[in-house]
């Protein structure tokens, strides 16, 4: 997938206002418009013009593009969207639908496809003559380490919302919230604060926050659903004779883990229930691979030496080579 320069696209400079950047879309679109122009690509120049506006007219959506610029995205380069780009973005009411995001490029559904999140629900009634609204929801991503899920924890989260100034360019406000994790949380799961979103009209009720949670990457276990998944090293007298194998779990614990007899490298081992917590809990997942000793001292090239005597073995008559 290549990037995508939107200020490119429509001809103006990054730090255009919301006026200039509306002046420009206009005179693209009655130009490139299919009614008007008689080019063969006409359709497609416009809803690349189309997708481009759909962004930076909007402040929320202007802001994460320009944090992408500003990591040094170029248009044409190859691209996907570094893990956790958009986090810490607050984005306000209910995005784009999958069906929507689709009628764009693969590298606006890409990034902005979840944007605005689909708890949104703005709602409204009559109170007598007075009109009352309840505020928008707002939605925003968080990184949490898995060992939250393992203890809960409490955070302090830093989000920043897009504004537009006086002058139609796009700032930056941030606010800092006091947040509860949940022990069992789980990648995908929307934590729910409630009256924080944007305030009521009319004396209505505030809007909520939605923050959807996704795992920073750890340095030794990924996570799938509530499964846990780790590489197991064994010597190699583990695998052969079988032995108890301690594995360090994020949350402090050791277990030990049966390794059977005969185990080679490559197998793999599931233990019910030490996965993340929840009801019910994930499991560990466990790949092993047989890591041999060298043979740098005497003794060990002696063993080595004896095992090479006196084991019939040849590894590659069990591949079939």
């Amino acid at each position: 997938m290549q990037f995508k320069d939107y200020y490119e696209v429509l001809g103006v400079p990054r730090d255009a206002t919301a006026e200039a950047i509306k002046k420009a879309y206009r005179g693209l679109a009655r130009k490139h418009h299919p009614d008007v122009s008689k080019a063969p690509d006409a359709e497609a120049r416009m809803k690349e013009v189309n997708e481009a506006y759909a962004v930076l007219s909007d402040a929320e959506r202007r802001a994460a593009f320009d944090q992408l610029l500003a990591r040094g995205a170029r248009a044409g380069q190859d691209f996907q969207p570094p893990p956790g780009w958009d986090s810490g973005f607050e984005f306000s009411g209910s995005g784009f639908s999958d069906a929507e995001a689709a009628g764009y490029s693969d590298f606006f559904a890409e990034l902005f496809g979840r944007m605005g999140g689909a708890h949104a629900r703005p709602g409204h009634r009559a109170g007598g003559a007075e009109f009352r609204a309840r505020g928008e929801d707002h939605h925003a991503a968080i990184q949490l380490d898995i060992e939250d899920a393992f203890r809960g924890a409490r955070r302090q989260v830093t989000l920043r919302a897009p504004q537009v100034d006086a002058q139609g360019r796009v700032t930056l406000a941030e606010r800092t919230l006091d947040v509860q994790i949940p022990k069992g949380v789980r990648e995908g799961q929307m934590i729910r604060l409630a009256g924080q979103g944007s305030p009521g009209f009319g004396g209505g009720p505030a809007g909520d926050l939605f923050l959807e949670v996704r795992f920073n990457p750890h340095g030794r276990f990924a996570v799938r659903g509530r499964d846990l998944a780790v590489e197991l090293p064994v010597a190699p007298w583990e695998a052969a004779l079988g032995a108890a194998v301690p594995v360090a779990m994020p949350d402090g614990r050791t277990l030990n883990v049966r390794v059977p007899a005969g185990a080679q490298s490559g197998g793999s081992l599931r233990v019910r229930g030490q996965g993340l917590p929840g009801d019910p809990p994930g499991d560990l997942e466990l790949t092993l691979r047989v890591v041999l000793p060298g043979a740098a001292s005497p003794r060990a090239k002696e063993l080595y030496e004896t095992m090479a005597r006196e084991l019939a073995f040849d590894p590659r008559a069990r591949a079939g080579a």
